[in-house]
């Protein structure tokens, strides 16, 4: 069976885009290893959640394992960079910070681990990194270097879907007069550019676990969690991604595993 290698800025930042083609693929008989760039030490928290003495980034590592247990996910491999923080942040400047490190030296550490599991597919994101968070544009980077480094052909870059979250913005009622309304005009990629969409509706209740498995995250996770099943389906049930390098037109409804 073939190995699926999912490269991610945090932990958490593997349920919403790609929790449900990793679930396919583990209960496909697919290897699945999951890889994160960063400590996510910088992320909100809510007050009295941590432990005394425990650390945000000990904590999100335990939150990242039994999230990959939800998701069927047989090896995680977090690298440990610093996060740099949200853009425009002083985070940025950090030396250390992920988005400052060397693009062919991450890619190396990256590459090793998909020499070692005889990668077939990687998952990255877009040069934009989906919304221009520092830590996923490096992402971009550095994946795609390393899946040069180890001969790796099949790079997926997963995104949001633009055109479909205009279409969600426009039938919500809150914002039928277009006041308040979310700017998505950079966020993914617009439809046209995606060559690969994935019912993974059928995996909805593990992405949900894996939601519940980020207990540090609710800020994100908390509205979805609210959503009755059927709803929640319908927002999360469907990942998109850009196949790189196949012909304009491409078109797939699943990973090339």
């Amino acid at each position: 069976m073939g190995v699926l290698v999912c490269f991610h800025a945090h932990p958490d930042d593997e349920v919403f885009i790609t929790g449900g083609v990793i679930r396919a693929a583990s209960d496909g008989g697919h290897r699945v290893v999951l890889v994160t760039a960063t400590d996510g030490a910088l992320g909100e928290v809510p007050d009295g959640l941590l432990e005394p003495g425990e650390t945000l980034a000990h904590r999100r590592l335990a939150e990242l394992d039994a999230s990959a247990d939800a998701l069927g996910v047989h090896r995680v491999v977090p690298l440990h960079y610093r996060d740099s923080g949200m853009a425009g942040t002083a985070d940025n400047a950090h030396p250390d910070a992920f988005c400052n490190v060397d693009v062919d030296v991450a890619a190396a550490r990256l590459a090793e681990v998909l020499s070692e599991e005889g990668a077939d597919v990687v998952t990255i994101y877009d040069e934009n990194g989906g919304y221009g968070h520092p830590d996923h544009v490096q992402v971009h980077r550095v994946g795609v270097r390393a899946a040069e480094l180890a001969g790796v052909k099949r790079v997926y870059e997963a995104a949001v879907n633009r055109d479909h979250m205009k279409r969600m913005i426009a039938a919500n009622p809150a914002w039928a007069d277009g006041a308040d309304a979310p700017d998505v005009e950079t966020l993914g990629l617009p439809e046209e550019a995606i060559t690969t969409v994935v019912d993974v509706s059928g995996h909805v209740q593990a992405k949900r676990a894996a939601m519940v498995a980020h207990a540090t995250q609710v800020g994100d996770f908390g509205p979805f969690l609210q959503m009755p099943l059927e709803l929640l389906g319908a927002a999360v049930g469907t990942e998109w991604f850009r196949r790189r390098d196949v012909p304009v037109g491409h078109r797939e409804s699943a990973l090339d595993l």
